[in-house]
């Protein structure tokens, strides 16, 4: 609850400010009705007409998706439901806000955890209660004013037309030099989300040069994390974090590089240390869990993965991981009638064909830890009797991780090793995701064998891919094109064959004519790979070159990737689009 009236009301002279405020369109959040009442008179004394409250997080998130705000002033405790800080995360991912608006926190909490999960989400101020009329207005304007060189670029950014915006924000730093940092900094993200990185890395040099911008250097160590240089990223975040040991971005993004290395106990001491500081995040809570449970740190999984419910239950990043992981921590408790519990929840809860298989593995494994070998038994059977089925499309590559663990502890051996080999097919040049691999064989008694499966199960994907890179290089395109076509059938999630594919086919286009089914199959390729491992630089290299070759430029590559989401739903956001 918001507590007590407690905006004070001093004189405030709108004029003063030379900005016209009538016209912006306000949006009040706070549960309670007083302090609405006094923020609404407040923004009338600033002469504002067009002013929206809202009394829930959730009530807030309607109002936000029907309306473009200029400003928004959110409470961080809104009773039951969603927090301040949820309401502003979630817009974020949606997009609801433009960049020329203005998002202004509003609380009596100065908790430093409460802060902190506020400005992970980039408030435009956090103001602490009991506030004047004066202070609002002087921070209003403050921020008005820095944010409004954003304002040319607020269509193009609503239109998705991120280079366009990027562009605008180049142009406007000759027009704003004092808001130049600022400019750049929105241009590097706008880069990032449009998928090219190369010049959102030059920006933040450029920036670099003028001064060691924490924002720039976490940037710049997230690109180069993406391109797989993994220990120059590591040594940017750790700079980052010695530099400023709040700034709980560069936690996240170096425990990711830890673990993109296999090194999971030091990702587990970064996330704990970053937990510590920020615990109001998600994905951080999840991410320690699942450190946790892999060192077989039970303790610390189940605080994490409890937390990631809790403050979960009314987030846009509410995940059925939680559930999953506390059902498998219950179970090395012994706790089987909890872990059962949770598994029906997440069923309930998310729904799905692929969250009713995880539950069904977990629930597998669950009885298996707790030693009824009966029932785990009868669980591997339903899924040795799933993937005997050859029509059937296999899971993700986690997933498939967990049910030949699952298949190789009930005592079966083909089925299990079978799974293992397409993962390590489909993975062929991952190193650290193929040592897991290999600990799976090594735990079911299967050491040599496992370590002769991976090795002709990557030989198998090299070779496919080499033949046809060898009949596109030799100059028989059509050729190429129908076996890429073929191996991307045996090996639907093997990046490099992917991208190999919509190569092939673009020389195809480019050397043989264009030609729409083939454009169309290279951008469902290339889709499909953004859509499995977001953000990659090759995507945006191929995308731009075919967006060159449609007749009329870039609208033939829009309107089949505007086919593709409407399919399979939208693409996710590259993770650096934070910028």
């Amino acid at each position: 609850m918001s507590g007590a009236l407690d905006i004070v009301s001093t004189s405030a002279n709108p004029a003063a400010s030379g900005i016209d405020w009538a016209e912006k369109r306000y949006l009040i959040i706070d549960d309670f009705v007083g302090i609405r009442q006094l923020l609404r008179e407040s923004l009338r004394n600033l002469g504002a007409k067009h002013i929206d409250q809202a009394s829930s997080g959730g009530e807030a998130m309607v109002l936000l998706s029907k309306t473009r705000y200029d400003v928004v002033l959110c409470d961080y405790n809104l009773g039951d439901g969603k927090n301040g800080q949820q309401v502003l995360e979630e817009a974020r991912i949606r997009n609801l806000m433009l960049p020329s608006s203005v998002w202004l926190m509003v609380s009596a909490e100065k908790s430093v955890e409460s802060v902190m999960g506020a400005a992970e989400h980039q408030p435009d101020a956090y103001i602490i209660k009991p506030i004047t009329e004066g202070v609002l207005l002087t921070r209003l304007n403050r921020v008005w004013v820095r944010k409004q060189v954003f304002r040319e670029i607020d269509q193009a950014f609503a239109d998705k037309d991120y280079l366009r915006a990027a562009k605008l924000c180049e142009e406007q730093i000759a027009h704003h030099p004092l808001h130049a940092i600022d400019l750049q900094r929105m241009r590097a993200t706008l880069l990032l989300k449009s998928g090219d990185p190369d010049r959102a890395g030059v920006v933040y040099e450029d920036v670099l040069q003028e001064r060691e911008y924490n924002w720039a250097r976490c940037g710049l160590g997230k690109i180069r994390m993406t391109n797989g240089d993994l220990d120059a990223a590591r040594l940017m975040f750790q700079a980052v974090i010695a530099d400023n040991r709040f700034y709980i971005d560069a936690f996240d993004q170096l425990a990711e590089s830890f673990q993109l290395q296999g090194k999971t106990e030091e990702a587990f001491d970064v996330l704990q240390k970053a937990a510590k500081l920020s615990p109001n995040s998600v994905p951080r809570q999840r991410a320690l869990g699942q450190a946790a449970l892999k060192l077989e740190n039970i303790p610390v999984a189940e605080k994490a993965f409890r937390k990631c419910i809790e403050i979960g239950e009314f987030s846009v990043r509410k995940t059925v991981d939680a559930y999953l992981g506390l059902a498998r921590v219950c179970g090395q408790k012994n706790d089987t009638k909890e872990a059962i519990r949770l598994l029906n929840a997440a069923v309930h809860q998310f729904g799905g064909d692929q969250v009713t298989l995880r539950a069904k593995i977990t629930e597998g494994l669950v009885y298996h830890e707790s030693g009824d070998f009966r029932r785990a038994r009868k669980s591997g059977d339903e899924l040795e009797a799933m993937l005997a089925d050859e029509d059937r499309q296999r899971p993700d590559t986690d997933t498939c991780l967990d049910m030949a663990t699952l298949l190789f502890a009930v005592g079966v051996k083909e089925a299990p090793a079978n799974l293992l080999c397409y993962v390590a097919r489909n993975n062929h040049d991952n190193v650290p995701l193929l040592e897991d691999v290999q600990k799976i064989f090594d735990k079911a008694r299967m050491t040599e064998e496992g370590q002769e499966l991976i090795k002709s199960s990557r030989q198998e994907a090299a070779d496919l891919m080499n033949k046809g890179v060898l009949l596109w290089k030799t100059g028989k395109l059509p050729e190429a094109v129908v076996w890429m076509r073929d191996a991307r059938k045996k090996l639907p999630h093997n990046m490099r064959i992917l991208f190999n594919s919509a190569q092939i086919l673009i020389s195809h286009l480019q050397e043989m004519g264009y030609d729409k089914p083939l454009a169309d199959e290279a951008i469902t390729v290339l889709m499909h790979v953004d859509a499995i491992a977001p953000g990659q630089q090759r995507f945006a290299q191929l995308m731009e070159q075919l967006a060159l070759l449609a007749p009329v430029s870039g609208a033939v590559a829009a309107a089949a990737a505007s086919e593709y989401e409407a399919a399979n739903g939208p693409v996710p956001e590259p993770r650096w689009s934070g910028g």
